[in-house]
């Protein structure tokens, strides 16, 4: 193994577990092991619930002013370990160099916005009526979670970890066993910025520590990123307890492709958008509805996608396993009677035998009951579908169950603004194929892309990580 045995982190120390069994971590890259991760108990669970519980008070109580002072620090300790984090990110996930530190680089603004927390949280006062004023503060909630997925190992913990802890939280993370390593350095890194012991733990582990997170009766809050179909186990799960819970699920976001759209400009941002981060995020453009004629369009996204080169622009896929299900899925498509124009199946990178690559992959003449046109496949591929008009396009996006984001390209404006209008989706691009959120906007999607109310990140997530108190105020009389 490349790297020593990975440990739970709890009260700012790392601490060896209860568990008995582990799971080698592999790099996507090329096969090789990286380290070992522990499948923790709920009784790790509790240690760390404990650490977090003993450090809450005195942080909670730390001003706000006071407390984002070490996300100054962090922010630049992030900055100054750029090409660290950017490595161990590509390593352990598998998306390329360049992807990682666009990665970094993210989690340094997520970070940023924490800092303007103070200016954001002030409350509000008011005199309702004669010599009675009321007031509102936020206030923690004390333990919170945050369940993490393998696809973004650095920038997902960091929508949560910035907010809910300058929020006056203390948390529990659980990454994923997939890519564990990431968030081991960014305990160390705001441990060296200055958060007290106990105020962030982490728990390695796979579903036991997720339900035993769902269950526990001292974690107020959970957030979840991850599929549709755990992010409902989730979230059920976590509000049957009476915890607030927002889970974030998967996507199949489509792209509206009118005939007037710029070829160029279009044709690059689909094929980037189905390709970047070898097409594992939830906002990757997975369906496109081409309207009327677009052959020319279609044409030139075939020719970027084969300017995207495995093992150099383009990188790997998870596991094994992911590869193989994203293959079935062209290969279902392609028996069911569409056209594979850029075919990505079987790809090998030289000198990297035992990575996991799936080359980019444009399919045409999807029909909607396809399986490639209704579920989440999770890699670089795009299924191209036919609609005769914006309406019928329309329907096709609509009958996706899922929404988390939706793109139009033309250089119509008033025919843009009819599609933003109708599109059944949380985020919708103009002539943007990742329509991601800046902060301080927040990021989520509607329908089956999100479960809970609210966001967690931006300045939604103050509403999520902190309650309400209201203060009114009558006869009192000011000292000296």
């Amino acid at each position: 193994m490349k790297y020593p045995d990975i440990q739970n982190y709890i009260n700012g120390k790392w601490v060896s577990t209860s568990a008995t069994e582990t799971m080698d971590v592999i790099s996507p890259l090329d096969g090789n092991p990286l380290a070992r991760v522990p499948l923790s108990s709920s009784a790790d669970l509790d240690l760390a619930v404990q650490a977090a519980k003993e450090a809450f008070p005195a942080w909670s109580k730390t001003p706000i002013k006071e407390r984002v002072q070490v996300f100054f620090r962090y922010k630049y300790l992030l900055e100054k370990h750029l090409e660290e984090l950017a490595y161990l990110c590509s390593e352990e996930n598998g998306k390329t160099y360049s992807e990682s530190v666009a990665e970094i680089e993210k989690s340094i603004e997520l970070t940023e916005f924490a800092t303007s927390l103070p200016q954001l949280v002030t409350g509000e006062i008011l005199e309702v009526s004669r010599g009675v004023e009321c007031r509102t503060e936020h206030v923690a909630l004390g333990v919170v979670a945050s369940i993490v997925p393998f696809n973004f190992p650095s920038m997902v913990p960091n929508w949560t970890i910035p907010n809910a802890i300058a929020l006056g939280n203390c948390m529990i993370l659980k990454p994923s066993e997939k890519v564990p390593l990431s968030s081991g350095r960014l305990a160390e890194l705001l441990k060296e910025a200055g958060l007290p012991d106990g105020v962030l733990n982490i728990v390695n582990g796979d579903v036991e520590i997720v339900n035993a997170i769902c269950d526990h009766p001292d974690i107020q809050a959970v957030s979840f990123v991850g599929s549709t179909r755990v992010a409902k186990i989730v979230y059920q799960r976590a509000t049957s307890n009476l915890k607030r819970c927002v889970a974030l699920g998967g996507a199949k976001n489509h792209l509206l492709v009118l005939p007037d759209a710029i070829p160029t400009m279009t044709a690059q941002n689909v094929a980037a958008s189905m390709s970047g981060c070898a097409g594992q995020r939830c906002m990757a453009a997975s369906a496109m509805v081409g309207v009327g004629n677009v052959d020319h369009i279609i044409d030139k996204i075939c020719e970027e996608a084969r300017k995207i080169v495995p093992g150099d622009n383009l990188g790997a896929v998870i596991n094994k396993e992911s590869k193989e299900r994203i293959e079935r899925y062209i290969n279902e498509a392609e028996i069911a009677g569409a056209k594979i124009l850029v075919d990505g199946r079987n790809t090998r990178v030289s000198g990297k035998e035992g990575g996991t690559y799936v080359g980019p992959t444009v399919i045409d003449y999807v029909t909607p009951d396809m399986s490639v046109a209704k579920e989440e496949i999770f890699g670089p591929v795009i299924s191209i579908m036919r609609a005769k008009t914006v309406d019928e396009a329309l329907s096709i996006e609509n009958a996706n169950p899922y929404g988390n984001a939706a793109s139009v390209f033309t250089q119509n404006g008033a025919m843009a603004r009819y599609i933003i209008e109708r599109a059944s989706a949380g985020m919708i691009g103009v002539n943007v194929g990742v329509p991601v959120p800046r902060e301080p906007f927040s990021f989520g999607g509607w329908n089956e892309s999100k479960f809970g109310v609210g966001d967690i990140t931006g300045k939604s997530s103050i509403e999520f990580w902190t309650k309400l108190k209201k203060v009114p105020l009558s006869g009192i009389r000011k000292q000296g």
